[in-house]
């Protein structure tokens, strides 16, 4: 009887054990327990002004050389994604393009920096980006030529336009062809994303 009682005692031990050391095993990343990351455009914002102004390369500058030269328009953009996998997961890169007024694309993001967003948990990464009259208005006449002509635009209206009010949020931005690259211990996800920051 009282071996019976010990073994007993034993068997109830080693259950209770091996239950614990279940209840306490992390985990594992698999295509089938994966969900995927929420991401949202928390904020937009031009973080700092110079206002419109442009001169060619035939203009003396009052110091340094000449050039074509314009003003600077940086965009600083900061997105959440939100982990709600029971694992951390690394966001490895991601990419996208901004454009003005729903059809021009002036420039594209590629950020290779990586970040770990712990499970469960919600995470913020800035983006920011830069372009300049200049490389705007020359790749205004390379791709938006007929986009131009239909909305009977020149190149220097537009960018008119731009540099006056996507500071003062009265020209839409938008975010197209985003992909955002996740991984975790194996599995790999590249999540697709485009927004749109209307006018206020």
């Amino acid at each position: 009887m009282k071996k019976k009682l010990v073994w007993m005692t034993v068997l109830i031990f080693g259950l209770a054990v091996m239950l614990a050391s279940c209840a306490g095993m992390k985990t594992k990343p698999s295509a089938d327990n994966w969900k995927d990351p929420a991401i949202a455009l928390e904020e937009f914002m031009v973080p700092q002004y110079d206002g419109y102004w442009y001169y060619g390369g035939k203009v003396k500058p009052t110091q340094g050389k000449a050039g074509a030269h314009g003003a600077p328009l940086p965009m600083t953009f900061l997105f959440t994604i939100e982990n709600s996998n029971p694992y951390p997961i690394l966001l490895e890169g991601f990419q996208f393009t901004v454009g003005f007024d729903y059809e021009f694309d002036v420039v594209t993001v590629n950020n290779q920096d990586a970040f770990w967003i712990p499970a469960g948990k919600t995470d913020q990464i800035r983006a920011t980006t830069l372009i300049t009259v200049q490389s705007a208005r020359l790749s205004l006449l390379v791709t938006g030529g007929y986009k131009l002509k239909a909305k009977k635009w020149s190149a220097w209206q537009a960018l008119e336009r731009w540099w006056k009010g996507v500071p003062e949020a009265t020209v839409p931005v938008h975010i197209i062809e985003g992909a955002f690259s996740f991984s975790a211990d194996g599995v790999s996800k590249v999540i697709p994303y485009k927004a749109l920051i209307p006018t206020s």
